[in-house]
C-alpha cells in the first residue's frame, strides 16, 4: 500500500504516489508502467514520487506547475533535503530505473544516465501544505488490472494502426491500378497506333454501277 496525492495545478487533478518506505519503493520500482515518471531528491535519501503520464506523453509534456508538485513532494519527504534551502531532484521515465542485484531496499540506477533530468527546487512549505491535504495513506495498487489494461489498449491501438495500414495500402493498390489503366488507354490512342477512316488499303471490295 503507498500514499496518493492530488495536485489540482492541473485540469483534471494529476495523482501523485509515494511509496512510504524503502520496501514500497521496491514494490513501485518492479510494478509500475512505461508512462510512470520517478521523481528523487539527488544524492541523498528520499520518498519515491511517482507521476503518471498520459500513453505516448514526455517528460517535456509535464505542466511546469504539476513538475513543482511532484518536486516539492519528494524534498519534503527527504530527511536532509527537507532542512535545506534548495536541493537538486533528479526525475526519469519508470522505463529507465534499473535494480541491480545486491541493491538495498529502495536503491536504484539507470539504463541511461544520459536521459535524466534535473532541478533545482527550492521549499515552498505552501505548495507541501496544499499537497499533504489531500493525503490519502494506504492506498492498495491494482498493479496486475493496471497492466491488463494497458495490454489491451496497446493490442486496440495496433489494431487501429493495421487497419489503417492495410486500407493505406488498398487505396495505393488501387490507384496503381488505375494509373496503370490510364496509361494502357493513353497508349492505345496515340495517332501512330490509330486507324483513319478513310484509309481504304487493303480493303477489297466489288465495284458497283
Amino acid at each position: 500500500m503507498v500514499l496518493q496525492y492530488t495536485s489540482t495545478v492541473v485540469d483534471p487533478p494529476a495523482i501523485l504516489i509515494r511509496g512510504a518506505d524503502s520496501h514500497e519503493n521496491d514494490e513501485l520500482i518492479e510494478n509500475m508502467l512505461p508512462e510512470d515518471v520517478w521523481f528523487h531528491v539527488e544524492d541523498m535519501s528520499s520518498a519515491h514520487v511517482y507521476l503518471r503520464l498520459k500513453e505516448n506523453q514526455t517528460l517535456e509534456d509535464i505542466p511546469e506547475k504539476l513538475l513543482q508538485d511532484a518536486c516539492q513532494l519528494v524534498k519534503a519527504n527527504s530527511i536532509k533535503g527537507c532542512k535545506m534551502h534548495e536541493v537538486s531532484v533528479v526525475y526519469t521515465m519508470w522505463s529507465n530505473l534499473k535494480k541491480l542485484p545486491g541493491m538495498k531496499p529502495g536503491e536504484v540506477s539507470f539504463h541511461n544516465s544520459n536521459v535524466v533530468k534535473k532541478m533545482i527546487v527550492k521549499k515552498d512549505k505552501a505548495v507541501v501544505n496544499r499537497l499533504n491535504k489531500t493525503e490519502k495513506s494506504g492506498v492498495q495498487m491494482d498493479y496486475d488490472g493496471d497492466r491488463s489494461a494497458r495490454e489491451r489498449r496497446e493490442a486496440d491501438r495496433k489494431k487501429a494502426e493495421r487497419k489503417i495500414q492495410l486500407e493505406n495500402k488498398r487505396e495505393e493498390e488501387k490507384r496503381k491500378l488505375e494509373a496503370a489503366e490510364l496509361r494502357s488507354y493513353t497508349s492505345i490512342m496515340k495517332t501512330e497506333n490509330m486507324t483513319a477512316n478513310t484509309d481504304y488499303s487493303g480493303y477489297d471490295s466489288d465495284d458497283f454501277m
